[in-house]
């Protein structure tokens, strides 16, 4: 029998200083109340020292220690992130180090907002093949790396963290991921994106002065594609499995605006009680969001074997997907 690939253990970081929306108040014009009725979010978190693998190094360290293996038992490492330590190597390969895990191979994957998701069916697939017998999946982002804090429009959106998976073959095909859903249209790339620090625009004194390797958005634009595209991938993949509301245990839904999260449950007939929301707390994390949204549920124990879970997300690219992932880790005590 066919094995699908499963979350075998997980954990998330986020680092230890919090910036909540009054710290804003004082540096750009905006308040509370405007961030909180257009975003949800209250607060998050900012390592303004240290790279990404520093925030995702704990969580991998967790996820070794909850599996009771060690580093050199790993594979494969793949990172989702858009803020990779450095250009080259890959962050996977300097967390390798960091980890220890000296028999792993990887690479880091670019999806945005969209990149645990890529990435969780891209490490399925590795596992299920048999390619490898099993992969550390992160995805983390240190955004406060390019953001521009005078910018009100993208500063107040976004957030440091991250999260750790381990996948590793199931006990039968009837748990994992089951069915997935990936979208991309490059057309969106004028509306989010970073100016400068590729091969288009690389380093120059005039690019660091004209502030163009801090994120740019069209908020509009990409609110409208963002709403559609996360809500109807999450809605499709429901149906065509043959499932209602009722089957659906969580949507975790990518962190980017209470709004977004809201359309796209309404869309799959879904009461609230069964969306998680953390976005509140951590803000917009990019690759961070869904890694953290299901290592908190799993330590709350509100996970159980069985419980059919429908993950999405929208990011820039546009890239957008979702996956139904059938639950099989069972609860933590």
């Amino acid at each position: 029998m066919k094995m699908k690939a499963v979350i075998s253990a997980l954990a998330f970081n986020v680092p230890p200083d919090v910036y909540d929306n009054h710290w804003f108040e004082q540096r750009i014009e905006t308040t509370d109340e405007w961030i909180k009725t257009r975003t949800g979010i209250t607060e998050r978190h900012f390592a303004f020292e240290g790279a990404m693998t520093d925030i995702a190094l704990p969580a991998a360290q967790k996820v070794l220690a909850q599996r009771g293996i060690t580093a050199e038992d790993i594979d494969c490492i793949i990172i989702a992130t858009v803020t990779p330590d450095r250009v080259f190597p890959s962050s996977s390969a300097i967390l390798q180090r960091k980890l220890g895990a000296k028999n792993a191979w990887g690479f880091d994957l670019s999806a945005a907002c969209s990149g645990f998701v890529f990435a969780l069916v891209t490490a399925s697939k590795l596992v299920e093949s048999g390619a490898v017998r099993n992969v550390l999946l992160v995805g983390a982002d240190k955004m406060s790396s390019i953001l521009n804090f005078e910018d009100r429009a993208t500063c107040v959106l976004f957030g440091d963290g991250g999260g750790c998976v381990l996948l590793e073959p199931g006990t039968d095909d009837d748990h994992g991921v089951m069915d997935f859903i990936l979208k991309m249209d490059g057309n969106g790339e004028p509306n989010l994106y970073q100016k400068a620090g590729g091969s288009l625009h690389p380093p120059t004194l005039e690019t660091v002065t004209n502030k163009e390797h801090y994120v740019f958005q069209e908020g509009q634009p990409v609110f409208k594609a963002a709403v559609k595209g996360m809500a109807d991938v999450s809605y499709e993949i429901m149906v065509r499995n043959n499932l209602t509301a009722d089957d659906i245990a969580w949507l975790v839904p990518h962190q980017a605006n209470l709004r977004i999260i809201d359309a796209t449950a309404n869309r799959m007939g879904l009461s609230k009680d069964k969306v998680m929301i953390n976005i509140q707390k951590f803000g917009n994390t990019t690759a961070g969001t869904i890694p953290i949204c299901l290592s908190e549920l799993y330590e709350q124990g509100k996970l159980k074997r069985g419980d059919y879970v429908v993950i999405a997300s929208f990011g820039a690219g546009y890239t957008w997907g979702a996956i139904l992932y059938k639950w099989w880790l069972e609860p933590t005590a």
